[in-house]
């Protein structure tokens, strides 16, 4: 017989230990088990359950006193007296069976409606988990379609860049072929600025032909600035279009991952092979951008490589005007200066001519005038006679004796014949020594002429030898850069 008080659970409501195998540590059965995350207040499930059971407080078996649970003293007969007192009425009996079945039913209420709402409860938490997991494929599939866009974007832009630097890459060829051209006729006109400083005396003459070279020099030397100057824009221009080809490039390398990495996250399904837990994933925050910075980076990249198309093509169109602008400015001066070549080299073969031909009519003077002179040196000769006769005549007559020495007719034809004689003389030695002063007037002249001529066909040598230097010029399309 049981103490009175006592449930028919007691005799096994205590810990039972084994004889035989000490007690088993409870393990997971697997091996990664979701912890899931609980909210302030929330209850788990199992935490409903009520303790059936009840401690026993149990009693030291070394105690050697009886168990006296009135701490009355005890009688003769303490078992029946205690047993008799110890027991419940009828009407305890069925109060309690209509409690017990009250608390029953209480339990199977409560529990049903636990069971129904739990019920809903996990009707409307899977309908909500599907609805995010939905929202969650929508949004990526947005996500993604607006990478497409950008992508798109890029690529369009990326591959305009890529073209425009192409192109101003060759433009930046065609101004360093056209700055090198142009380095021949440079050196071609300062050549002949430097053989024309070779010309002789008077022909050492600042005309306008020097003018020309000395004019198509600076233009040469203009053009080749402009050119210069262009070619260092365009490279400054190219350093920019790599930096923004750079940057495309590098947008559209992260988009490509962004987009695979989103494409493999939109896949996922629940059945995936690839799917884990990592816990606390969700409270990291490494994001460097929100939607609106996101598009705008591209953006600004987007127009950063537009502005530099646009430098580009402005640069281009400078280049081709430049390059026309220097190409009619030195064929320009190339032919002024070959026209001031010809007619100077015209003027100089005319001044040469008439050199010459005076030169011929000297010449022909010279000759005539050593031809009077020795004729006048005959005439005097001849005229020594005569006049030795008429003197020695007069110095026969002159010794005739006493009144002899009449002034009669003879003598003074004698006198008038000396003196006649002698004038003719010294009228044919002035004209001689006249003769003589030009015909070293004409030597003289002569030897200028000479002089002059050589000088002219120096100058006229000279000026075709540049003409022959200036005969070969780069044409056009090779000024241009082509």
């Amino acid at each position: 017989m049981e103490f009175l008080g006592n449930t028919q659970l007691a005799s096994y409501c205590g810990t039972k230990k084994s004889c035989l195998f000490p007690d088993i540590a409870p393990t997971s059965t697997t091996k990664d088990t979701y912890r899931s995350y609980c909210p302030p207040g929330y209850r788990s499930l199992s935490s409903w359950r009520p303790s059936v059971l009840r401690r026993v407080v149990s009693v030291s078996p070394s105690s050697d006193k009886q168990f006296i649970p009135t701490g009355r003293p005890p009688t003769i007969l303490p078992e029946l007296r205690s047993t008799l007192h110890a027991r419940y009425s009828t009407r305890d009996w069925h109060h309690a069976n209509v409690v017990q079945l009250k608390d029953s039913e209480d339990s199977r209420l409560c529990a049903g409606r636990l069971n129904i709402d739990s019920m809903r409860l996990m009707q409307d938490k899977d309908q909500l988990t599907y609805q995010m997991q939905d929202d969650s494929k929508r949004n990526l599939r947005e996500r993604i379609s607006n990478i497409d866009f950008w992508r798109s974007e890029l690529v369009y832009e990326l591959e305009c860049l890529l073209k425009e630097t192409q192109a101003l890459e060759t433009a930046k060829k065609r101004l360093e072929r056209a700055a090198n051209e142009l380095q021949g006729p440079l050196k071609v006109a300062l050549e002949c600025l430097y053989h024309r400083e070779k010309r002789q005396g008077i022909d050492l003459v600042h005309d306008d032909v020097e003018k020309n070279l000395i004019k198509e020099v600076d233009v040469f030397k203009d053009c080749e600035e402009i050119l210069t100057d262009l070619v260092r824009k365009i490279s400054q221009q190219l350093g920019i279009n790599r930096d923004a080809q750079h940057a495309l490039e590098q947008d559209l390398s992260d988009k490509n991952s962004a987009h695979f990495i989103d494409e493999k996250c939109f896949n996922l399904r629940n059945t995936s092979d690839s799917i884990n837990f990592y816990h606390g994933v969700e409270k990291a925050d490494e994001m460097v951008s929100i939607p609106e910075t996101w598009a705008k980076f591209s953006e600004n990249n987007i127009k950063s490589s537009q502005n530099a198309r646009a430098n580009s093509v402005k640069l281009q169109q400078d280049a081709e005007a430049g390059l026309e602008r220097t190409s009619e400015d030195m064929w320009n001066h190339f032919i002024s200066t070959n026209l001031a070549f010809n007619n100077r080299i015209a003027e100089v073969a005319n001044a040469k001519n008439k050199l010459q031909a005076q030169l011929g009519k000297i010449l022909q003077e010279i000759f005539e005038t050593e031809d009077t002179i020795m004729l006048l040196e005959r005439s005097i000769k001849a005229k020594e006679y005569p006049l030795k006769v008429a003197q020695t005549r007069l110095v026969g007559r002159a010794k005739r004796p006493n009144i002899e020495l009449c002034h009669d007719a003879p003598q003074f034809q004698l006198i008038t014949e000396v003196y006649a004689i002698d004038d003719t003389l010294q009228t044919l030695k002035r004209r001689l020594q006249e003769a003589h002063d030009s015909l070293q007037t004409l030597l003289l002249s002569k030897s200028k002429l000479e002089h002059d001529i050589s000088v002219k066909a120096n100058s006229f040598f000279i000026d075709k030898k540049c003409m022959d230097m200036r005969s070969v010029f780069p044409s056009t399309p090779r000024l241009m850069g082509y």
